[in-house]
């Protein structure tokens, strides 16, 4: 655990680290932009966001490693985890469990944010 979060963040940062690197305990949404880029190169922005670890308390200020901005063959790729109910219509009620949280993990070009 970070020395600068608590329990509840630490599940939290636990679950959306399970999700982007095992594609497992969500569901991962690309925009048409990433789909554009063809088959190959879509799987080397997911490669490098289940590899991504530069984390800090500038780009991570709630320490959930829940968003970042990433450069994939040249271009930046930004990544964001939302916490929605189990029905995908309103925000978690507790995003630290995963029996009332449905992760959903957002991959886009920075130029569509």
């Amino acid at each position: 655990m970070s020395e600068r979060s608590p329990p509840k963040t630490a599940r939290i940062r636990e679950l959306n680290d399970q999700l982007r690197r095992e594609h497992a305990g969500g569901r991962i949404v690309i925009t048409a932009g990433v789909n554009a880029l063809g088959t190959e190169e879509m799987c080397c922005v997911l490669a490098a966001i289940s590899a991504f670890d530069n984390f800090s308390e500038d780009n991570d200020p709630l320490d959930e490693h829940d968003c970042a901005v990433l450069t994939v063959s040249g271009r930046p790729i930004i990544f964001k985890i939302d916490y929605f109910d189990r029905q995908l219509v309103y925000h978690s009620p507790d995003a630290s469990d995963p029996a009332v949280t449905m992760r959903v993990l957002t991959v886009m070009l920075a130029e569509e944010y």
